[in-house]
This record gives C-alpha cells, structure tokens and sequence, in this order.
C-alpha cells in the first residue's frame, strides 16, 4: 500500500516538473453567480422574492472552513438588484425580512441601493417580515411600497444604541495599564481601556441623537406620519404586528402569499410566475424555501465603540 502512494506522489511530481497541465481541482467551491428558480405562479411577468436574514453588517462574511469568504449581505442584495434590472419581466420585489437589524450604515446603504431600485426601474416593491423585522431592518423595509408582517412577528425598535467595552476594572487587577498618547484628548474617545468622561459621553449622545433623527424624520416622511405620532411609537421599544399596524408602522398583516398577492396587485399583474434567486447548491423548492441566514456578526464582534440600529435582547 505505500509503494502504491509513493507511486502516485512520484507520478504527481514528474507531471508538475514536466509542466503538463492535466487537471484542475478546486478544493473550495468559487462563489457561483445567482441563477433563476420558478417557485410558484404562470405567466410572463415575474415577482422576485428576495431574502433580508441575519445581521445587517457592512463587509464580507467570515470564511467557512477556511475556505473563501461569501459575499455580505450588501455585496449579495446588489447583486440581485441589479441581475432584476436586466430582466424586464420583473415587475414586483417581495422583501422578505428576518432580521433585528445591525449597523447603522449598513443598514442605510440597504435602504438606499432598494430606493434607488425602484427609482430606477418602476417596479413596486412590498417588505414582508417573518420573524422579526425591528430596528434597522425596519428601516430598510421604509424603502418599499408597503409593508406588510405576520401576524406573530416582532417589529419596531425603532432608534439608536451603542455598546463599548470599559476593561478598565479587569485591567487594574492583573496589574495592566495603558499609555495613550494622542494628538489631541478627544482622540482616544471610545477606547475600551479607559472611562467615559463627562463631556465625551455628551458627544456620543449627540451622534446618536442625530442618527435617531435621521431614522425617525425617515419614518415620518415614507410613513406619511407627523412627527407626533413617529415619536410616540419611537421609543425602543417592540411591537406586534397589530399594534404596529394600529400606529401606522406597517400597512397589513397577514401570510406571506398575502405579500405576493398585494405586490402583483401594486404592480397590477393579474399573474405572474414567483421566482428567486439562488447559487448552485441551494434548496429553493417553493416560497418558503430561505437561503441560508448569515450568521456572521461581523463588526459587531469588535470591542470597539459602535453605533447600531439593532434590536438585542
């Protein structure tokens, strides 16, 4: 048996140094782009069901395996954004949303790259949440034409936290200081390795009270919702489906099926085929088949100071 192997390896070797090139093996998988999937439906027109699960986080996910990294979040919504805006028998996006939010701008960047979609394109677009839609999910969900949730979803959320690490207390009782050295006090605001003081505590309140303004002047201009009542329903904390409905967060509540029938009945399709994109590989056998929820937390790992639109219980 191991003159058998030594034989291979001898083999392998003289190949290699004849430079004869004979075969190709890829020990990790390349990311695939997305392919098509009828799920439901007839017709020549189509509604794409797309998938907004786990975190929202700016960057690539983590590799698995040490294999290559997969595309975040961003990378792969605009990727699917954009293979929609080839295809003119698109007519409709159902968004469906299982997500408690993340990062402040990546959460933004969603919203963003979805509004300019439907700028662009004409096509209406419907956020459903399943599970949970809260904080910045939420706020990417504001970039549709209505919004729609299931009847025992989680929703709202609605501001802005921040979380940092003060190790100072472990620090003095291994006997571990540090020295910073800076160009100016404030340069070091937000290091876990040393205390808020007074006036940099006000700083942070003041960004995030300006990012709170941001999300709920969001609300109230694509909810049509005074100030008043955007404020009422902004205070961090969770809603139902109908006490979310009842304030003027969502428009319906109801099943998924109940999303594609009020997307094709915005975009005024009397039918039309479901489909969704996946890479090989996936199960999508029907619309309730999800693509894989990305668990990578990303930069929410990071000790470092943050500022989250993120529900966290």
């Amino acid at each position: 048996m191991k003159k058998y192997f030594l034989s291979i390896i001898i083999a392998f070797l003289f190949l290699m140094q004849s430079g004869c090139t004979f075969l190709k093996v890829n020990v990790i998988d390349e990311v695939q782009p997305f392919t098509e999937k009828v799920v439901s439906g007839e017709g020549r027109d189509k509604v794409l069901l797309l998938d907004l699960s786990g975190v929202i986080m700016s960057g690539d996910g983590e590799p698995v395996l040490g294999g290559r990294k997969k595309p975040g979040l961003i990378a792969r919504m605009r990727e699917a954004l954009d293979r929609a805006r080839r295809d003119r028998r698109v007519k409709a996006v159902v968004l469906r949303i299982n997500s408690p939010g993340g990062g402040v701008t990546a959460s933004d960047t969603l919203y963003h790259e979805l509004r300019k979609f439907k700028e662009e394109t004409g096509v209406k677009i419907v956020a459903h949440i399943t599970d949970v839609g809260a904080s910045g999910a939420y706020y990417v969900a504001l970039a549709a034409d209505a919004i729609t949730a299931q009847p025992t979803s989680v929703t709202g959320s609605i501001g802005v936290i921040m979380y940092s690490v003060d190790v100072t207390g472990l620090m003095q009782k291994v006997g571990v200081r540090t020295v910073e050295i800076a160009s100016a006090e404030k340069k070091g605001i937000g290091s876990p390795f040393r205390t808020l003081s007074v006036d940099e505590r006000k700083i942070f309140q003041d960004f995030i009270d300006s990012l709170y303004g941001r999300f709920t002047g969001l609300i109230a201009e694509e909810r049509k919702m005074s100030p008043e009542a955007v404020r009422k329903m902004a205070d961090g904390r969770i809603f139902t489906s109908a006490e979310a409905k009842a304030g003027g967060l969502i428009d319906g509540v109801g099943y998924l099926e109940d999303a594609i029938e009020l997307a094709k009945k915005q975009a005024n399709l009397p039918q039309a085929r479901v489909v969704t994109y996946f890479r090989p590989g996936e199960y999508k056998a029907n619309i309730y088949s999800l693509s894989l929820i990305d668990l990578d937390l990303g930069d929410l790992a990071d000790p470092g100071a943050k500022f989250l639109y993120l529900w966290w219980p």
